[in-house]
């Protein structure tokens, strides 16, 4: 069932001198039509899947550098292969009713089809920063989404245990293609020639 609900309607809740969006009545109410209009319209960072909206944490500096370091390493690299790299928030269609915001997202062309102004229909690798809030979203949720979306490539940056993990889809699965640590190089199956030093990701700046 879908229900008509206006921008207006959203209320912001202070309780305990915390502030958040008071989503929960409505939970499981929610269009991907409705999701578009108010991410289109706000800058709250949702994701959205099966009618339920959810609340993104604000990222910290720590995970912007990650982000920004990674981005330009990535960027520089797919200009001599004709790809294309965004940052979050950029939208990006998992399946009919399920939208994510990966931090990083690619394609390994810039003329893909699935490459849409208003949010993506897919992409070749997808990178998340695991979140201190809720680790279990990025390690083990996403997971399970972008394998559903067939995204071959996934990197989990986690900064807790000063790790990054590449997993490489296989079937409808995703398999490890390795946990890198400190005083080693990640690298990309999907990159071929891309290979990154895990403390410069970790200690970027």
């Amino acid at each position: 069932m879908a229900v008509d609900i206006h921008l207006s309607e959203l209320r912001v809740v202070a309780a305990n001198d915390t502030t958040v969006l008071d989503l929960d009545a409505l939970q499981g109410l929610w269009t991907s039509e409705q999701y578009l209009r108010i991410t289109d319209n706000n800058n709250w960072l949702l994701e959205f899947t099966d009618g339920k909206l959810e609340v993104l944490p604000m990222p910290t500096e720590q995970h912007q550098a990650i982000v920004g370091f990674l981005y330009v390493t990535l960027l520089a690299f797919l200009q001599r292969h004709r790809g294309k790299v965004f940052f979050a928030p950029l939208r990006m269609q998992v399946r009919e009713g399920k939208f994510r915001e990966p931090d990083l997202l690619l394609l390994l062309d810039a003329q893909d089809p699935r490459r849409q102004n208003a949010y993506w229909l897919g992409a070749d690798m997808v990178v998340e920063i695991v979140s201190p809030d809720n680790p279990e979203r990025d390690i083990v949720v996403k997971r399970g989404d972008y394998a559903e979306a067939h995204i071959p490539e996934y990197w989990i940056v986690n900064p807790e245990d000063q790790t990054i993990t590449v997993l490489r889809l296989d079937g409808d699965r995703y398999v490890e293609h390795g946990v890198f640590r400190r005083g080693e190089t990640v690298t990309s199956v999907l990159l071929e020639g891309f290979s990154v030093p895990v403390s410069d990701i970790l200690d970027a700046r």
